[in-house]
């Protein structure tokens, strides 16, 4: 019995899934995981530390994540994968894997020698990019700087590499299992050692959770027949073309991350508290974005690079409306949940006894300007994908510099010369998304001949209308009965609360969705009756192992 059980989860593990629809599905369920377990993380964190401490925390990543995100997000975005895929759509399995393995060893090697640099100089690094800290929370980020140069990187390196190999033979699941072991060893590293050893056990923490993300990940890329080889062949026609796409993006990162810093260092001189509060707010509004928009993203750039390597560019275009209207389908809804009920979000997500009710409200207004665009963080990953796939890295690069321009000025325009709160940096970060996701379709639009102008804009408009009359029917109920039922002191009524109001603006979205006649409701309620399924689907397979039959089909 054991070993039928043991037999049907490595077949799960191993089925591919060859759609958009059914790979973001997985990559969705997972990421739900995984975005909840992250705010358990930013829950338990909150209960043994402050803002003020936790803001220490939260800066010492930026160093870690710009040399992570310059080296391997953009490569693995937009040249490995694609280049992978193309390679496997030639039937050429041993001559992907070689290149695999010399790209991994190449950036492995970069890495490794900036990070020693990194190392060396965190102190005056940390000097420029946290010029409002004192010296006690500059010394305690540049330890745990140090720390996460040396453990957190490698590992993620290489399971960043299996998981675009992984998503290029379309499995998704074992890949979108990956960031849910990375938040499991960071709450077990706070669990453990958080109260004996204060943030340094949350840093740790952080060193298991990506040892975690690469062990999960080993069993699967070996039975596909991956053997890691340790040559270094800058010559080979592949790899050129993977850092020779690589770089434009790599250098509209670059760009990104200056924007980002700029954020923290604003953000420094109004407090490590204030930085901690406009993370805990990007965190909020990051879920929907990682959810659906990450995820299509995730899913349709194989599929993508498919039909582009297959020269069938009417499906194209299709593949990228349907990916389109998926997204801002639940995206939509979600930005106006997050709006209307950002306090009694923030409370029941991060309130403990050391996150008070000031760092509550300024994180609720702060997750309210965010809200604005959370449609358009979501859809820039999509588009931006199609560029990918069609090999062309230099289109969105620049308007991604454009983008960070705007988001540079008028962070630097609200914050100093406005003298706004931290909510400022949300509010340029909207604007600028906001010019970013228009550039990107327009010049996409340019870049496959036009779309349907129908398919484009009916389907969106009428999302629109059903998101903003379900906020209002979400509003009402939650002023009503916050002031006549429910003392919202207690967790157990805000929880009643914001259930009763949540139902509300639901079922009204729904039903609008539905009287609209929107496509994508369809899929909702297939979703639904899946999810109904499952617990039968579930006890049947278990009751056909116990009775002998072990048969997979």
């Amino acid at each position: 019995m054991i070993n039928s059980i043991f037999r049907h989860i490595t077949w799960l593990i191993n089925k591919k899934q060859g759609s958009i629809l059914s790979a973001a599905a997985v990559i969705m369920a997972a990421t739900l995981i995984s975005g909840i377990l992250g705010l358990v993380r930013e829950r338990l964190l909150n209960a043994y530390f402050k803002p003020d401490e936790l803001g220490i925390y939260t800066a010492a990543f930026r160093l870690p994540n710009l040399l992570f995100e310059l080296t391997i997000l953009g490569a693995l975005s937009t040249a490995f994968i694609p280049v992978f895929t193309n390679i496997l759509v030639q039937e050429n399995r041993n001559y992907a894997f070689a290149l695999a393995a010399k790209v991994m060893n190449i950036s492995i090697l970069i890495v490794g020698c900036v990070s020693v640099i990194l190392f060396i100089f965190a102190r005056p690094v940390s000097n420029l990019i946290v010029p409002g800290f004192n010296d006690r929370e500059r010394d305690l980020m540049v330890l745990f700087t140090r720390v996460m140069l040396i453990g957190q990187l490698l590992p993620l390196i290489i399971g960043n590499y299996i998981v675009g190999m992984l998503q290029s033979m379309q499995h998704f699941i074992l890949p979108a299992l990956a960031p849910i072991a990375y938040n499991l060893g960071i709450i077990l590293g706070v669990w453990l050692f958080a109260g004996h050893f204060g943030l340094y056990g949350a840093v740790w923490g952080v060193v298991i959770g990506a040892m975690f993300f690469l062990i999960i990940q080993i069993p699967l890329i070996w039975h596909l027949g991956y053997r890691h080889s340790f040559k270094l062949d800058v010559k080979d026609q592949g790899v050129r073309r993977v850092f020779s796409l690589m770089l434009p993006r790599t250098l509209g990162l670059a760009v990104s991350q200056l924007d980002t810093t700029i954020d923290l260092i604003l953000a420094s001189y109004l407090g490590t508290r204030n930085i901690r509060i406009f993370y805990l707010a990007q965190q909020l509004q990051n879920q929907p974005i990682n959810l659906f928009g990450a995820t299509f993203a995730q899913a349709a750039l194989p599929v993508f690079s498919l039909e582009a390597a297959k020269k069938d560019y009417a499906a194209f275009k299709k593949l990228i409306l349907a990916s389109m209207h998926q997204i801002l389908f639940w995206v939509m809804p979600a930005s106006v949940f997050l709006a209307v009920l950002r306090t009694p979000i923030v409370r029941l997500v991060y309130g403990s006894v050391k996150f008070d009710w000031p760092a509550t409200v300024l994180t609720g207004k702060t997750l309210s300007l965010f809200a604005i665009s959370i449609f358009a963080q979501s859809l820039v990953q999509v588009f931006a994908r199609a560029f990918y796939a069609l090999h062309d890295t230099k289109t969105p690069v620049i308007l991604a510099g454009i983008s960070i321009f705007t988001n540079t000025v008028l962070s630097i325009a609200f914050v100093w010369g406005f003298q706004f709160p931290i909510w400022g940096l949300a509010l340029s970060t909207s604007i600028a998304s906001l010019v970013h996701v228009m550039l990107l379709l327009l010049f996409l639009y340019r870049k496959v001949n036009g779309f349907d102008m129908g398919s484009l804009c009916i389907p969106p408009f009428k999302m629109i209308i059903a998101s903003i009359t379900s906020g209002i029917f979400l509003y009402v109920p939650l002023k009503l009965l916050d002031q006549l039922v429910y003392d919202t002191t207690r967790v157990f009524d805000l929880i009643l609360l914001t259930s009763i109001a949540s139902a509300s603006g639901v079922s009204v979205y729904i039903f609008l969705a539905w009287f609209f006649d929107i496509e994508e409701v369809t899929t909702f309620f297939k979703l639904i009756h899946r999810v109904k399924r499952m617990p039968r689907m579930f006890f049947d397979q278990l009751t056909q192992i116990v009775n002998g039959g072990n048969s997979i089909s």
